[in-house]
Order: structure tokens, then sequence, then C-alpha cells
């Protein structure tokens, strides 16, 4: 799967930093800025211990993905790994549910994007979308000119972010936000159970699911027994303490309630705090402008680790072939590209981001379930992967998937069957 007749190759140009920068930028983005509200909504007070057990999936999920990609350096991530070590049909679940989740999950940073930069600009809810598909356009337009220029434009929508990011978990967590003022029991409104803790970790998973994007570009990347493993881990680990801190930090601020009630928990900590009297202030223009590069990052990236699946797919005869043709120039997918980029402008302007949230964490936790039952079947492993950590990620990313809201669940159970009998209907016309 390393190419296709016609077609040459991808071209290895990222190193480890610039690898780790593309795997922080992928999760630096729609979800730092949305998805704490819907998981407080179903965990309540106890979201923290769902920001731990969705840490934990995910750490398993980016051990597996690490171990797999050291082994199989091809583009396509887990779609490659479970085919080579599972065989084809659940490769092809892999790949299925990757290419179908992860294009929802660009959809709801693209929407994020348009909502963010509404705010700025008072384009209004119609704006928003228009905003959010010019986004999808000019990102895809700067990574059909090549993987370096992917890479480059995430390190400089990533760094004043993370500066942003930095300065808001310091307000947050120092005692001076009207959530201190009021007793613990306000969050007392929420009427969840414990048992929300389950579906708000597979929640905030959406939040995690970028730190294996580099897996799919396994292709592009040198050295990749060595890079890639460390690009993986060392991205998740600095991207799980930020996440720590934004999380327990707005729980602190806002509260169960208004962090659970708000649409952008970080813009509605910045107003509570008194930065932001007015919709031109300098808080709520400092916030709105890092959420908007945050998801334009993880927009960036998510198209090109899409479009490299569906090329690996593409190249397998799972997904039709023009979709595996590579430009001969920049070495990347072109027709999966704007492919991808054709779809994910279809659901901006259909979808709705809390929706699309349920949709994709469900089809990226079975893409992971499949990539720790692939590392499962691994007989040369290194020390820091041992199979417990793959069963563990498995049954994780099982019992979350399947703990998700059921419109969600059946929604994706339904775009899995209809992917599985077209692959069935096309193999049954091959052999006539």
């Amino acid at each position: 799967m390393s190419s296709s007749p016609g077609h040459p190759a991808l071209a290895r140009r990222l190193g480890t930093l610039d690898a780790a920068v593309i795997g922080v930028g992928s999760m630096v983005g729609a979800g730092v800025f949305v998805a704490f509200a819907p998981a407080a909504a179903l965990a309540g007070p106890r979201l923290p211990l769902a920001l731990l057990l969705a840490a934990v999936v995910a750490w398993c999920n980016a051990t597996s993905t690490a171990q797999l990609a050291a082994v199989h350096p091809a583009s396509g991530g887990t779609y490659v790994y479970a085919n080579r070590q599972l065989g084809p049909w659940p490769g092809f679940v892999a790949g299925w549910g990757f290419v179908t989740g992860k294009t929802a999950s660009a959809a709801a940073m693209a929407l994020t994007f348009g909502l963010y930069a509404a705010e700025l600009t008072g384009a209004g809810d119609a704006g928003a979308r228009l905003l959010a598909v010019a986004a999808v356009l000019g990102l895809t337009a700067v990574n059909l000119g090549g993987i370096t220029r992917t890479a480059r434009l995430t390190r400089l929508l990533v760094v004043p972010v993370l500066v942003v990011l930095l300065l808001l978990v310091v307000l947050l967590l120092s005692g001076a936000g009207p959530a201190t003022k009021i007793p613990e029991e306000a969050g007392a409104a929420w009427s969840g159970t414990a048992w929300g803790v389950l579906p708000a970790a597979g929640t905030l998973f959406f939040a995690f699911a970028g730190y294996a994007r580099v897996a799919t570009m396994g292709e592009e990347v040198r050295d990749p027994a060595r890079t890639i493993p460390r690009a993986v881990l060392g991205a998740l680990a600095f991207t799980l303490l930020l996440y720590g801190l934004v999380g327990l930090g707005l729980l602190r601020f806002l509260g169960v309630d208004r962090l659970a009630a708000s649409t952008a928990p970080l813009l509605a900590a910045v107003r509570e705090a008194g930065w932001a009297a007015g919709p031109a202030t300098a808080g709520t223009v400092v916030v709105t402008a890092a959420a908007a590069l945050a998801t334009l990052g993880a927009l960036l990236t998510l198209v090109a680790g899409i479009s490299r699946t569906a090329l690996a797919m593409a190249r397998g005869r799972d997904l039709p072939r023009p979709l595996g043709a590579v430009s001969e120039r920049h070495r990347v997918p072109w027709a999966a590209e704007l492919a991808v980029a054709g779809l994910v402008v279809v659901l901006v302007l259909v979808g709705d981001v809390r929706t699309v949230i349920g949709f994709s964490s469900f089809g990226v936790l079975v893409y992971y379930a499949l990539a720790n039952l692939s590392a499962l079947t691994l007989e040369q492993r290194p020390g820091w992967a041992p199979r417990a950590v793959n069963a563990l990620g498995l049954t994780g990313c099982l019992v979350l998937a399947f703990t998700l809201p059921w419109p969600s669940v059946l929604t994706m159970l339904a775009v899995f069957a209809v992917g599985l009998a077209g692959r069935a209907l096309a193999l049954a016309l091959r052999r006539r």
C-alpha cells in the first residue's frame, strides 16, 4: 500500500519536531474550546473523573498506534495496520470509521471556527457557516502545496493559541472568578447521575483524538520507527497536561451549571471575569482569535490526515481508485484532499456542532478499538507497550463508544452498515 500503479509515493519530509507539532495542533482545536460544555452536562461535578478516563484510554490508544506505526510506516493509519494484522474486513471498518467520523470532526471544527469568527465580525449564524466554508477551502489549498507547508502553518497557528491557553489557565485557577464566590453546592442543579461519567468521557475523547494524526502520515515521516512513537506520545503528554488544567479551571471558575450551559466555555469565563463587557473588548477578542486559530490548526491537519487514509483505501480498492492520485510536484494526495474538502463543506452547511461531536466520537472510538486489537497481535513489542496496555485500550474504546448518547451511536452504526454493504457489493461485482 505504499503507492498505486501510475501514481508516485509520498515523500518523507517530516522530522520529530514537525510531527509532534502536527500532533499538538491536531488536538488543541475545537475540543478544548467546545467539548468541556457537553461533557459537563453529562458528568456534572464528576467532570474531572471523565477527563481522567478519557486520558487513560487516549494514552493506551496512542501507545498502540505508536507501536503499529513503527512496524507499518505507511499512509493510512489503522486502515493499514488492521489490514495487515487482522484482515481486509477489519481494515475496512477501521478506515471507514476514520474517514466518516473524522470528516464529521472536521465539520465540527470548521463550524466552531465559523462561530468564533462570526463573534469577531458580527456575521451571525449564516455568516458563520460561510466563514467555515471559506476556512475549509483555504486550508485545503495550503495542504495541496505539500506536507512541509502544512507543518509550517501548523506551527504558526498553534504557538499563539498555547500562549493564550496558558494565560487562561492562570485566570481560571487564580481564585479570582465568580464561581469561587458561590458555594460548592452551586452545581446541585445538575440532574444527571454517576453513569454520565462514561458518555462524558466519550465526548471528551473527541478533544484528544488528534494525537495519532502523524501516524496517518507515516509515509511522509523520516526514520518512522524512531520518530512516530516520540512524536505521538510526546504530543499527547503535553496536551493531556494542558487539557487537565483547562478542564479543572473551567469547572472551578464557572461551576457545573454555567459550564454545562455554555456554547463557548472559555469565552464565558472571560466574560464572567469582567474582561469582556461588550463584544469588542480585549478579552473577548483575544480568546475568540485564539479559538479561531486553534480550530484552523486542527482542521488543517485533520483534512490532511483524512486524505491520507482515503488515499490508502483507494490503493486497497476500498474507495474509488481515482482518490489514489498523488501530485508529481508536491507529493500530496490531491484527489482525496479535494473530495474530503467537498464532504466537509456539505456537513458544515447542514450540520450542528454538538451532534457532530457524538457522531464523530463513536466512529473514531471504533477505529482506535481496532488499533488496539491490531497491536495485541504484534509478536515483537517494546518494553513501554505491554499487551495489557493494548487490552485496556480496546476495552476502554468499546465501553466509551457504546455509552455515548444513543442517537450518535445509531447514526454511526447506520453509516458503518452502509459502508460494509457497499464493500460487499463491490466485491461481488468484481468477482463477476
